[in-house]
This record gives structure tokens, C-alpha cells and sequence, in this order.
């Protein structure tokens, strides 16, 4: 097609291109779109490991700082790869958006109850060094995860969520004012204009559905006086990320429950880089876009871990964006990656998202958990469901939010045991997962 190729004489590449710079005129607003789809995913799990580990508001700020800022250089680390050498690079060069991921909020609450940031940080790097290993090794290492595994750890996390956002839809659990009708309305009110413009709006106005629904339930959250905007007159107008703020500790069962996890995001990305490319360009993604992809990935989590930010993962919402519309080009994300970075710089902006009311984001993003458990649902349909895979995912889940639901049946052993295996339902639900597909036997033909 004529419109996708570069046009003569004119200096600027085309939108359909993945190299070369566009028209800013162009390359701004579709830019734009890349932010609205996940700038409340980015800084919505740090909101939650906030309002969890218990720190101040100063200390809220310079997290949600951090988490712009790490989703930014991240996001641009993979799409220009600057490391090179023979066939390998460190990179995808895909145009990916890189972000704070949801994947890692339930282990991310557990270890918080207990411990600090810090200890989330710590387990960070060591979660890195594991996606640094499997991209290295990942066409040996991707034979155990296929999608039921994948699946039924992505089934998990979002339902390992839903307490989280009901929570949240009440007012908080720290609120005083926890469970009243005024949290209730303000919550499905959210959610309803997020359900409405999922299925009934067009073009931005759908891609940025969740963003205008949290838009309109601070707005009838500030009608009804459960706003407060203190906060933000305190806050400064340009911060620099604050590198080592929250110190860095590392605890072995805080390590092996992000670690877990890291290895299963490392394999999940491999998707949002198949979905990309599949979806965009008509080709699967190269060995060398793969590899690179994932051991950037866990490099950019360790630089990530020192200035504050939080586990990182591909946006699957961003993936969507770039499939939907055939747009490739790199300079947009990259354009995007810039504009987090400069929200990422002001505090006023960081101190602003802190005052959107608990119940506001839980009929938001409740939203977003159910629709990471029917991702699962979907990776698990890939794959015939014969007696042998209806096991693995009905007994890995079910002991996975069993124990944890039930966490005092643990009181007896070791406290790093409860630490790794009581506190979070996916790191159960994968240990059962890949053990109950090594062992059961593959040739099952039952029903």
C-alpha cells in the first residue's frame, strides 16, 4: 500500500514505517494515545503498594514519580536498542510500551504487609537477573511454560484482584468511612462509564475509557466532598527521580515469590512481542528480537529497582493500539515514552493522582482484573481441554486462592514458607501448574 511507504523528497518517514521520524503534527496525538490508554495502569500499582506498606505522602509522590519515569526509560531502552554485537542486541526494537505491571500486585501487597519497599526493590533486581537468564535460554526454557501454564498464572492473578479492587470500590479498608453508599455509588458510577464506553463509545473515547471514567467519578467524588487536594499545594513543580530513596534489601522468600513471577513475565512477553509483530507487520518476531526484548527487560528492571520503580511488563493495551491500527512507528512510542517522562518530573502531577479517592480507582480498574482473568481464560483455551488440563488449572488454582484464603493453615511452618507460598495465590498457583504438567501423563485422552 501506497501510505505505508517512506514519501520521496518529502524528509519524513511514514506512521506505517518502523524507522525514521514522521511529522510531529502526525506523531503527537497517536502518541497522546499511547499515554491515555496506560498512564492509569502505570500508576495505579503503586498506588496500591502505598497504601499497603503504610509510608507517608511525600514518600506516595516520589513512588508514582518513580513509576513514570521507569515505565519511560524502559519503555525507550526497548524500542532503540544502542548495545549491539554480532547477532545479538539488548532490545526488542519492537515498538512495545513498557510499564508498571499488575502481574506483581498481589506478591507485591504480601511482601509489603511484612516488610517495606525496599524488600519489593530487592526481590526486583534478583526477578531481573531471572529474565536476563531466560532470554538468554528462552527457546529451552519456553517449552515449560506453555499457554495452559501461562494461562492459569495469568487466570490467578486477575482473580487473586478482585478482593483488591472490592476493597477499594468501598472506600479502602484504612477509610473510616469504608463500606458507606457514598463509596458504593461513586464506585459502580465508575464503572459504568467504563463498561459504557467500552462497548458503546469509538476510536480514543474507547481506547481511553477507564482514563474518562476515573475523569468522572473524581468529578462526582468532589461534587459530594471526598476529595482532597492539600496534598498537592505542598508539592514541588520539578523533581528529579530520587535513585536509592527507598534503600534496596533483599529477602531470599520475598526474592523466590518476585522471581517466580519474573520468569512467567518473561515467557508472557513473548506474546505481547508475537501479538505485535503478528498483528502489525504480518511476521513472527526473530530469535534476536526476542532475546534482546527479554534480557533488556530484565536489565531495565534492575535500573528500574534503583530509582523506586516497580516490576515492569509489556502493555498488552499498547499492543492492541499498535495491531488495531497498523502503526508501527517507533518515534511515537518513543514520543510517548518522553511525554511519561516529563509527568514523571513534576510532582505537583504525581500528588494530583494521589488524591483521586479509593473508590474511584476500584470501579475502574476492577475492570482491568477482570479482564486480565479472561486473558487467562483465553491463553487456557489454546490448548484442548481434556482431563489432563482441566487438572492442572483446576488444582493449581484452586490451590493457590485456597491456601492463601486460608493462610493460618501454614502458622506452623517457617515464616519464609507463609512469606513464598501464604501470602500470594499465583506463586502457588505456578509451582502446582508447571509440576502438574511435568508429571501428568501427556498421552491422557480422557474427557
Amino acid at each position: 500500500m501506497s501510505n505505508h511507504k517512506h514519501t520521496p523528497g518529502s524528509g519524513y518517514a511514514s506512521i506505517f514505517e518502523l524507522n525514521g521520524v514522521p511529522k510531529f503534527s502526525q506523531a503527537l496525538p497517536l502518541a497522546l494515545q499511547h499515554v491515555v490508554a496506560m498512564i492509569v495502569g502505570c500508576v495505579t500499582p503503586a498506588i496500591i503498594v502505598s497504601e499497603v506498606a503504610g509510608i507517608n505522602e511525600k514518600d506516595r509522590v516520589i513512588l508514582i514519580q518513580a513509576a513514570l519515569f521507569v515505565s519511560a526509560i524502559s519503555t525507550l531502552l526497548q524500542l532503540f536498542p544502542f548495545i549491539k554485537f554480532g547477532n545479538f542486541q539488548l532490545g526488542s526494537s519492537l515498538p512495545v510500551i513498557m510499564g508498571i505491571s499488575f502481574a506483581y500486585v498481589p506478591s507485591m501487597q504480601a511482601i509489603a504487609e511484612t516488610s517495606d519497599i525496599g524488600t519489593i526493590l530487592g526481590a526486583q533486581m534478583v526477578g531481573g537477573l531471572v529474565a536476563i537468564v531466560v532470554g538468554i535460554a528462552v527457546r529451552k526454557i519456553r517449552v515449560l511454560f506453555p499457554p495452559i501454564i501461562t494461562g492459569t498464572v495469568v487466570f490467578t492473578i486477575g482473580l487473586s484482584l478482585y478482593p483488591t479492587a472490592v476493597n477499594y470500590m468501598a472506600g479502602g479498608t484504612s477509610n473510616p468511612d469504608y463500606g458507606s453508599w457514598k463509596n458504593w455509588l461513586v464506585a459502580f458510577f465508575t464503572l459504568a462509564v467504563v463498561i459504557g464506553l467500552n462497548h458503546f463509545a469509538k476510536g480514543t473515547l474507547k481506547l481511553a475509557s477507564i482514563l474518562v471514567g476515573i475523569i468522572a467519578g473524581y468529578i462526582l467524588a468532589a461534587c459530594m466532598g471526598m476529595v482532597d487536594l492539600s496534598g498537592i499545594t505542598s508539592s514541588g513543580i520539578f523533581q528529579l527521580p530520587k535513585p536509592m530513596h527507598f534503600s534496596v534489601h533483599f529477602d531470599p522468600s520475598a526474592c523466590v515469590a518476585i522471581g517466580l513471577l519474573f520468569a512467567i513475565n518473561s515467557i508472557q512477553a513473548i506474546g505481547d512481542f508475537s501479538a505485535t509483530t503478528v498483528g502489525s507487520m504480518n511476521r513472527d518476531p526473530s530469535t534476536k528480537e526476542l532475546q534482546g526484548g527479554i534480557v533488556m527487560y530484565g536489565i531495565s528492571n534492575i535500573i528500574g529497582a534503583v530509582f523506586g520503580g516497580l516490576p515492569t511488563a509489556t502493555y498488552s493495551q499498547n499492543v492492541g493500539i499498535v495491531t488495531t491500527t497498523k502503526v508501527i512507528n517507533r518515534f511515537i512510542l518513543g514520543l510517548a515514552a518522553v511525554i511519561l517522562m516529563i509527568a514523571g518530573f513534576v510532582p505537583k502531577f504525581s500528588a494530583l493522582l494521589t488524591t483521586i479517592p479509593q473508590c474511584v480507582l476500584g470501579g475502574a480498574t476492577i475492570s482491568v482484573f477482570a479482564s486480565i482473568a479472561m486473558t487467562g481464560i483465553k491463553l487456557i483455551m489454546r490448548q484442548e481441554m481434556n482431563f489432563r488440563n482441566t487438572s492442572i488449572v483446576g488444582l493449581s488454582v484452586a490451590l493457590g486462592m485456597g491456601i492463601t484464603q486460608a493462610s493460618a493453615s501454614l502458622a506452623t511452618f517457617p515464616a519464609w514458607v507463609t512469606t513464598i507460598f501464604g501470602k500470594s495465590p499465583v506463586v502457588v498457583a505456578t509451582v502446582s501448574a508447571i509440576l502438574l504438567n511435568l508429571i501428568l501423563p501427556k498421552d491422557e485422552k480422557q474427557d
